[in-house]
């Protein structure tokens, strides 16, 4: 077998695969609702639609099979679409069922003698909405990926094309650097993003299989034009964490307890514009520090925006991804910095943010509401905060291990607070 057999999984697909355990179901979770509609979604011919555009996405009719010295990509035995698609029995006719029907979920390893991704029916809820839980494994596809799979799969077709002919979720190349220059900025790099071992993180905790999710939303034009208030033009995404960090010191700062030192850790997506059609994981990170005894929520956001802007023009995640692979070729010595990268002495939880479709979009003619994602906890961070924009309204999933860390839907209810706090002082003149 060769290194450039298409069918082997990558690296970093490879090592996502191999987290997974009894605790570990290794998918993201996208969780689409759907307007009211006096009738059910036809189940039949979603299935249909779905089964006639899969062609586009070869890995959704194989499985991953583990069973050789390196995991590979292999057709899967029979595959039928009822079991990829299916409806739900539970009834489900609130948000609470709704909230308590996608974190079992969340929690159910997916099949691995079947393709690693899943649509499941929900409702229809008291009020006409239906949802479709969305379920895909991380060593399939990541954030952007995802949402190509989506685009590609799950979206009715709409004549609208993707900005400037490019495909949902993708960036643009970086400049490139020599060699020299690289090795000259990398140790920089490393100090920046992993030199900063803290104290104990609150979320440092086992955790069990059990998850529970929450979910709240903002417009995007308002984080925009909070970010744009700021002397230094903060991003959505800083907005984003500035958010965050303001849910996180109510929320923390409830039991009268000292506030924390806490890192989040931010994927970074390094899909490229020029890459083609594969879905799997290209990604890296930045550690960013969460200014939670600041009052001040303007003073907040303009930190974290001054942190992220130097490390991306820094290039520090790009760095990051090199090192890795290259340590990556000596097995040894690349496990050992995976678990220092992973480690809850380096960061406290991880929060992503992916753009979604920026027009409406509809699943058999019935348009999307709300989308929303959701990530899984790991060991020893028991939080997880994922945002995914679509059609200028981002929902963001919070994701924990409920035996670990009740109560995340009260979390969900800081964060809007700390929006509508950081909304009305950057409004203020």
């Amino acid at each position: 077998m060769t290194r450039e057999d298409p069918d082997r999984l990558s690296a970093d697909d490879a090592h996502i695969l191999g987290l997974e355990s009894a605790v570990i179901s290794g998918h993201t979770l996208k969780l689409v609702v759907l307007e009211p509609s006096p009738g059910p979604l036809d189940l039949g011919a979603l299935r249909t639609a779905v089964a006639e555009r899969l062609s586009s996405e070869p890995r959704a009719t194989q499985r991953i099979d583990a069973s050789g010295p390196e995991p590979r990509w292999t057709a899967a035995t029979a595959f039928d679409i009822s079991d990829q698609i299916r409806r739900r029995e539970e009834p489900c006719a609130t948000r609470a069922d709704l909230w308590r029907a996608v974190s079992t979920l969340m929690s159910e390893h997916l099949d691995h003698e079947r393709p690693l991704w899943t649509f499941d029916l929900i409702g229809p809820l008291d009020d006409g909405r239906e949802a479709i839980a969305v379920r895909i494994h991380h060593a399939m596809a990541d954030g952007i990926g995802a949402v190509r799979f989506l685009h590609d799969v799950l979206w009715d077709r709409h004549a609208e094309p993707a900005p400037h002919g490019s495909r949902p979720g993708v960036r643009a190349d970086s400049g490139q650097r020599s060699r020299v220059d690289e090795v000259l900025r990398l140790p920089a790099a490393v100090h920046r993003e992993l030199g900063h071992r803290g104290s104990r993180s609150p979320f440092d905790r086992p955790i069990s299989a059990a998850r529970e999710l929450a979910f709240t939303v903002a417009p995007l034009s308002e984080l925009k034009a909070i970010g744009a208030s700021r002397p230094t033009r903060a991003t959505v995404n800083d907005v984003l964490l500035g958010i965050v960090a303001g849910g996180l010191r109510s929320w923390l700062s409830a039991g009268d307890a000292a506030l924390p030192r806490l890192r989040a850790q931010v994927p970074v997506s390094l899909h490229h514009r020029s890459e083609g059609a594969e879905v799997g994981n290209r990604d890296s990170f930045l550690n960013i520090d969460l200014p939670l005894a600041e009052a001040d929520p303007l003073i907040r956001l303009d930190r974290i925006s001054a942190e992220t802007s130097k490390r991306k023009h820094l290039d520090d995640a790009d760095e990051l991804f090199d090192l890795f692979h290259a340590l990556g070729r000596v097995k040894r010595v690349g496990a050992a910095v995976q678990r220092l990268a992973g480690s809850a002495r380096e960061f406290s939880l991880a929060i992503s943010n992916v753009p979604g479709p920026r027009v409406p979009v509809s699943v058999s003619g019935r348009r999307v509401e709300r989308l929303f994602s959701s990530s899984e906890p790991a060991v020893h961070h028991a939080l997880r905060i994922s945002a995914i924009s679509c059609a200028g309204i981002v929902g963001i999933g919070l994701c924990t291990d409920p035996e670990a860390l009740p109560d995340v839907a009260r979390l969900a209810l800081a964060m809007e607070d700390s929006y509508a706090e950081l909304r009305d002082a950057a409004s203020t003149p």
